[in-house]
């Protein structure tokens, strides 16, 4: 049972890698403890946009009047829209599966461990174990919700994001602790089909507190705006479930007045934490930074052989990160000589209602680099396309070095701007300038247009403004 190469998770780093190597020639195992396609296909990005758009579409009915139509009051089959949301998760992994052996890559079934002599002991749900060998191993087991230390995960009161997306009954209110992209999602599904939210983040910020603060504002105004309760720069002491109602108690970190909120449940979105114990890390003398795996740029651990990618190691914890490592990680094994992955120009978003999406620095990264900046900004109220599909909220932001006129970081709140987002990680990559954007013909009416005209903003040539 030897392979050239055994790939140990099989979440988008590690199936993607897996393909890849396929691709080169290479005979291929993949080791899975679940369900192909990992937490990102089954728990995490497919089935949370599934949710999103459900709450989305009820939302569109309910201002169907605004478009001009008129319709019987909707209602919402909480069961139903979990369910299709967990259907499409399975046609994904489904689809995974097809190209497990479309490229004739073996599954093993079972929890992957590493022990010395490039070998993987795989334990199946029985509790056999077999031991399998390899010229090359990629570790690739991804992360799991990260409770917070006086916030005990117990799956019923106070839940995870797999929790929240398979619950039976819509709570009444809920309380979401995290602003991050999975609590802002999470916010938003459930308010929007007429739950109680009340967001608690520990930044100042408020919402999305890692984006631009121009962003992080707006998105914050927005949701207040749709009756979330946002308490930001706002710790969580303790949560009391002893009851029928639970009860959380919040200190307001400026005031250092405390708050207790009652709710029904409560979902804690506080970030990940990397899948690396108990899968022999210690036994090889891998090295670690922390809970991570220290690897160089191409994936090479201190081990020979031994490679680890996506939520293990250092970087930005989002699938399409873990496919591109797992893409140049295969790629150097074979020989190849792939270009390093700019962690710089790494797009990031958030799929609330309005997305958000970003790139690169934000204004006051740049300025804390000593850059000297033209900032233009293009509110999507001046939008024709925008205001035509009554989606007017949002802007779109772009900051240039004005000594050369590079595009140090572009940062979007608004419809679509999660797809908007890969023009300007392209226009980046290729090094274009600031009046390049601006001459650059964007089509009429598009969303699009906004970057064009945020450019034009930066260096005083706006025309819609």
């Amino acid at each position: 049972m030897a392979y050239d190469l055994i790939i140990v998770g099989s979440g988008p780093g590690g199936y993607v890698a897996a393909i890849r190597a396929s691709q080169l020639g290479m005979k291929v195992a993949i080791v899975e403890r679940e369900n192909l396609g990992g937490i990102c296909l089954n728990w995490g990005c497919i089935p949370t946009k599934a949710l999103i758009k459900s709450a989305q579409v009820f939302e569109y009915i309910e201002h169907a009047a605004d478009y001009g139509i008129k319709v019987a009051k909707p209602e919402i089959d909480f069961p139903a829209m979990v369910q299709r949301s967990r259907g499409v998760a399975d046609g994904m992994s489904k689809g995974v599966n097809f190209l497990m052996r479309k490229n004739k890559i073996e599954v093993i079934d079972g929890t992957g461990k590493l022990i010395r002599g490039k070998k993987v002991e795989v334990t199946d749900a029985d509790g056999k174990a077999t031991t399998y060998a390899a010229e090359n191993i990629i570790i690739a087991t991804g992360a799991r919700a990260r409770p917070l230390p006086n916030l005990p995960i117990d799956g019923k009161k106070i839940i995870g994001y797999r929790e929240a997306m398979t619950l039976t009954d819509q709570p009444k209110r809920m309380v979401v602790i995290g602003a991050g992209a999975i609590g802002t999602e999470f916010a938003y599904v459930y308010s929007s089909i007429g739950t109680e939210v009340t967001v608690v983040e520990y930044a100042p910020e408020g919402l999305v507190p890692r984006e631009d603060a121009d962003v992080s504002k707006e998105l914050t105004k927005l949701y207040k705006k749709k009756g979330i309760k946002v308490l930001a720069n706002t710790g969580v002491e303790s949560v009391d479930t002893t009851g029928d109602v639970i009860k959380v108690t919040a200190k307001d970190r400026k005031s250092g007045k405390d708050v207790v909120i009652e709710c029904d449940v409560v979902l804690s979105a506080t970030g990940v934490a990397p899948n690396t114990q108990n899968i022999g890390l210690e036994d090889l003398g891998i090295e670690m930074i922390r809970d991570l795996i220290k690897v160089d740029e191409r994936y090479r651990t201190n081990v020979p052989g031994v490679y680890a990618i996506g939520d293990v190691v250092e970087g930005p914890a989002l699938a399409h990160v873990a496919s591109a490592e797992g893409i140049t990680c295969v790629e150097g094994i074979a020989g190849l000589e792939p270009e390093a992955i700019d962690y710089n120009n790494i797009p990031g978003c958030t799929y609330c209602v309005p997305e958000v999406a970003s790139v690169g620095y934000t204004e006051a990264m740049a300025k804390e680099e000593g850059y000297e900046l033209k900032v233009g900004k293009f509110p999507f109220s001046a939008s024709g396309k925008a205001s035509a599909a009554g989606v007017k909220e949002g802007f779109v932001k772009l900051i240039f070095d004005a000594k050369y006129g590079e595009l140090l970081g572009a940062h979007m709140i608004g419809a679509n701007v999660t797809e908007m987002i890969a023009e300007v990680v392209a226009i980046r990559k290729l090094e274009t300038t600031g009046h390049e954007l601006i001459k650059t013909v964007h089509p009429h009416p598009t969303m699009s247009e906004a970057i064009m005209e945020a450019a034009a903003a930066a260096y005083g040539e706006v025309i819609h403004l």
